[in-house]
């Protein structure tokens, strides 16, 4: 059983996932957590797969663990990413100067459809950047 734990993120990072990083991770009790914006297949490896779409984006990894869907998001196709095979599905409230009003939109759409929950970045939320 693992119990250390790891996220692989920032900028892409199916760019750097090899085969070697994973049996590495792993040999060390790691279990191995990514987010990505899905452009690129996630290694087999991976534990725990995330995915972030970037409206305009080919998204070839539509299945995983979770997907975050930063909202609003023009050129994002709400109905089309329900259709996606994830286990969780989270909206996140897109941060820039409409904060207030993109925190209600995103209330009101999970609000409408149960499939989705809310995932706040608490540390925004409080300031704390």
């Amino acid at each position: 059983m693992r119990d250390r734990f790891v996220v692989l993120t920032g900028g892409e990072p199916m760019l750097q996932i090899d085969d070697a990083i994973v049996d590495a991770l792993h040999a060390q009790g790691f279990q191995i957590a990514m987010e990505s914006n899905g452009t690129i297949p996630a290694h087999p490896g991976i534990d725990w797969i995330c995915i972030s779409p970037k409206a305009g984006s080919i998204v070839v990894q539509r299945a995983g663990h979770e997907l975050k869907l930063v909202w609003p998001q023009p050129g994002s196709d709400i109905d089309e990413v329900e259709t996606w095979d994830f286990e969780n599905f989270l909206l996140q409230p897109l941060d820039d100067p409409r904060a207030d009003a993109n925190r209600e939109a995103c209330v009101d759409l999970v609000m409408e459809r149960p499939q989705w929950r809310l995932s706040l970045q608490t540390h925004k939320l409080l300031g704390l950047r």
